[in-house]
């Protein structure tokens, strides 16, 4: 089903409407996608229910905003990214165990401080490069939100749900540094719907 559901955003009207809801922070209507990629609502309404029946988009029905009452209509439907996660590998490989048994391992043994050097040590280096550059290429989905960059994905985010104090304190350890070369604090602020960590601008005052 994995391969299924990827192939579909091989259609280039299917991968920019599913870029722009899995980008949005808030759930969209078929009015609202069909006009950020320009085409017409039916086309759009036909794509967005393809990318839900593969599990890729979530649907909610519910009335527009500022609509109630028995004259209000029939709810509308809206999309939003789906929790599922899409992995292809070839030949077959089973990565999540083996990181499963070894945060096993590391909670039973109290390894945190260790893993938090090592992790450290293997952040990603700016290299002159802007730090929502480096973010988005490792998966984080980094967005402005007032004076604070927050993160919508989390890359690690089935095991920061089992083992939430090792894998989000890894993950900090793993930003911390970049985003002190980029003039940024990384800090512990989880919330839901959203990576735990978030930067904001280093004071020098």
């Amino acid at each position: 089903m994995s391969i299924e559901a990827v192939a579909l955003l091989q259609d280039p009207i299917r991968k920019r409407l599913y870029d722009y809801v899995a980008a949005a922070d808030h759930d969209v209507s078929r009015d609202e996608a069909a006009a950020a990629v320009e085409i017409k609502r039916p086309l759009a309404a036909f794509h967005l229910d393809k990318l839900t029946e593969a599990g890729l988009l979530d649907a909610v029905f519910r009335r527009p905003e500022g609509r109630t009452g028995p004259g209000s209509g029939r709810p509308a439907k809206f999309y939003r990214r789906a929790d599922a996660e899409f992995a292809i590998t070839l030949p077959a490989r089973d990565y999540r165990t083996v990181a499963t048994v070894l945060a096993e391992v590391v909670e039973h043994e109290g390894f945190e401080d260790a893993i938090a050097k090592a992790a450290a040590a293997h952040g990603p280096s700016l290299a002159g490069r802007d730090l929502f550059e480096v973010l988005r290429e490792r998966g984080y989905e980094p967005y402005l939100d007032g004076d604070a960059i927050r993160l919508r994905n989390c890359p690690f985010h089935r095991l920061a749900v089992d083992f939430p104090p090792l894998v989000c304190g890894m993950n900090l350890a793993l930003l911390a540094g970049p985003a002190a070369e980029a003039g940024w604090t990384a800090r512990m602020d989880p919330a839901p719907g959203r990576c735990c960590v978030s930067f904001s601008k280093t004071n020098h005052g």
